[in-house]
């Protein structure tokens, strides 16, 4: 079966229930507490017309109290039992709704790195939001109403048959006609419905773009192109929303004409009968309480099945979410490391190790091709070389972001795919260029990955970091609101954050990329220290821009077009490598400042 058959398939009337019911698994004992209610409910108000038949028939001969206040008694117990079954049924629709929520939140927080490269972000957050709210209504009203709608509306009608099967027969046209109609309509509720919820999708996807760029929107005057593209996307879900809209404003009156005409034939017709002695008055006046009460269940039944098709859409894309690929779920990584004595590291295995590495993002264009480095235990090893060598890819395989197309990892001389993910994101801690600082308070970013420190870990950190300056300035110190993304820090005291937060993990391996990027003069001189400093506890892997992190390094690594071209010393690449001598030429190595420190820029 193709994937559009099946898709057709699945909005068939049948399939998109069956589809719906099994949303409820877990939660079948409510359910079906509330289907007992609301037919019980429906019971008392089946009732209702044959005691109302009995009190006028009976009116001739008074005594009309007692059944009076039975019938006042079934009213109150059908309200009472029906307020029940909707809490137990709401109450329902929230559990469902929950459980979907948190499975797509860990399934979007696990997904493979390549689903994040393929699927918009404000796409994927609008599908546990918006789509699993339209779902609450489908699962917490559609099914019951379906399924009691259709009890009672069968019960009301094996009733109506007994009191009188040709008054029934006039019924069953007018509502089949209504049938009818809304049967025409459901697949253009449900094709529309679906174009909605992708198109509002859409919108959180465009407006995360823009808000994510705020700054270099509002710099170049593009609030109005921005508003304009989110517009579109806007436009898109109205017009989808309108015809839904149309098509269900056509469902309603052609039930509500459906009943409403056949009762009025019930009232012509059966008072003829009447008159003609065929029936009573109390037949006639049962009839029509059925007649209209036969309105209830099949509106909600006719409902249920217009709302239903339309959360089917919002279910496909729950489903498509839930089924794309994740890492693996891993046991607990092992726990922070003692530091190991300098006598045990120098013989230790290496921190790091590519062994014949190749990779790319596509098939058919590889980053890396046969790469082979190590990083020996507690030396900094630096990487450069011009945009798109390589050098952040090797980053993402090292953070197990990505898994290479062939060859093998190493972590302190264990295969990563023996550590698993876990073990060997345990070993490492990364500070990237682009900082991530999260809303909260300056504590909770440096303990993000350490919440469990102690306030002399998290001082000692704050102290390798150079950060005090930080703590001491911002108001309430470790306990400061740092503002949305770091909103309230400078870009060099993002980085020092993030510095923080890797070194209090006690890594193996800290991979940092271009780490002075964005600190001034004193702090890079600073940081520098720290990161000599920082090589007696764990290995070093910088992707390096500067000559100050070039010329500290113990071992430069040379990529070109995913290979190491050449590896060395600074003085000594200067003098046996061509391509790394041309990249100082060209001054892409450079003099920086009259403290001779300098810049290895990306071309």
């Amino acid at each position: 079966m193709s994937t559009e058959e099946a898709r057709e398939e699945s909005r068939s009337v049948p399939a998109a229930v069956a589809a719906t019911f099994r949303l409820t698994t877990g939660h079948r004992a409510s359910m079906t507490v509330a289907t007992v209610l609301t037919l019980v409910g429906s019971a008392l108000g089946l009732a209702q017309p044959l005691l109302a038949k009995r009190i006028v028939d009976a009116s001739t001969h008074g005594h009309l109290v007692g059944p009076l206040l039975v019938l006042a008694a079934l009213f109150v117990a059908q309200a009472a039992t029906a307020a029940v079954g909707r809490f137990v049924l709401e109450r329902m629709g929230e559990g469902v709704v929950r459980g979907l929520r948190r499975g797509l939140v860990a399934r979007l927080l696990r997904l493979e790195m390549r689903e994040y490269d393929r699927h918009r972000t404000g796409d994927l957050i609008s599908r546990v939001t918006a789509d699993t709210t339209l779902l609450r209504e489908v699962v917490s009203q559609a099914l019951v109403d379906l399924v009691t709608g259709l009890l009672a509306a069968v019960g009301a009608v094996v009733l109506m048959v007994w009191i009188d099967p040709l008054l029934l027969l006039l019924v069953t046209l007018t509502v089949a006609a209504a049938a009818g109609v809304v049967a025409s309509l459901l697949n253009g509720i449900r094709a529309a419905s679906e174009r909605m919820q992708g198109a509002v999708g859409a919108i959180a996807a465009e407006l995360e773009r823009a808000l994510g760029a705020l700054p270099m929107v509002r710099v170049h005057r593009a609030e109005e192109r921005e508003a304009e593209r989110i517009g579109e996307c806007i436009d898109t879900a109205y017009g989808a929303g309108v015809r839904t809209a149309r098509l269900a404003s056509v469902m309603s009156p052609a039930v509500e004409l459906a009943v409403h005409g056949s009762f009025l034939l019930v009232l012509v017709i059966g008072g003829l009968r009447v008159t003609g002695h065929a029936n009573t008055l109390g037949d006639l006046v049962a009839f029509l309480l059925y007649a209209t009460y036969l309105v209830v269940p099949l509106s909600s039944v006719f409902r249920a099945i217009g709302l239903i098709q339309r959360g089917m859409g919002a279910l496909q894309r729950i489903d498509e979410a839930l089924a794309l690929k994740a890492e693996p779920t891993e046991g607990e990584p092992a726990p922070r490391r003692a530091l190991v004595p300098v006598a045990e590291a120098a013989a230790a295995e290496p921190a790091l190790a590519l062994d014949d590495v190749w990779f790319g993002y596509r098939p058919d264009h590889p980053v890396l091709q046969g790469l082979t480095l190590t990083v020996p235990p507690r030396r900094q090893v630096a990487l450069v070389g011009r945009s798109g060598a390589g050098k952040s890819t090797i980053f993402a395989l090292v953070a197990r972001f990505y898994e290479p197309d062939s060859g093998r990892l190493l972590f302190d001389g264990s295969p990563a795919t023996e550590l698993g993910r876990k073990g060997c994101r345990a070993r490492i801690a990364v500070v990237d260029q682009n900082t991530h600082v999260v809303h909260g308070s300056l504590w909770d970013n440096i303990t993000y990955a350490a919440p469990g420190a102690s306030a002399d870990e998290v001082r000692h950190a704050v102290e390798l970091a150079n950060l005090t300056d930080v703590v001491e300035r911002l108001p309430g110190g470790l306990a400061g609101i740092v503002g949305e993304r770091g909103g309230t820090l400078s870009a060099g005291e993002r980085q020092r954050v993030a510095l923080a937060r890797a070194l209090l993990v006690r890594p193996s391996l800290l991979l940092l990329d271009e780490p002075t990027s964005h600190l001034d003069a004193i702090n890079e001189a600073a940081l520098t220290r720290v990161l000599q400093n920082l090589t007696g506890q764990c290995a070093l892997l910088v992707i390096a821009h500067r000559l100050s992190t070039v010329q500290n390094a113990d071992h430069i690594i040379l990529l070109e077009a995913g290979r190491a071209q050449a590896e060395g010393r600074h003085e000594d690449l200067l003098t046996t490598s061509p391509v790394y001598r041309e990249l100082a030429v060209s001054q892409a190595l450079r003099t920086a400042g009259t403290n001779g420190q300098g810049v290895l820029r990306r071309h």
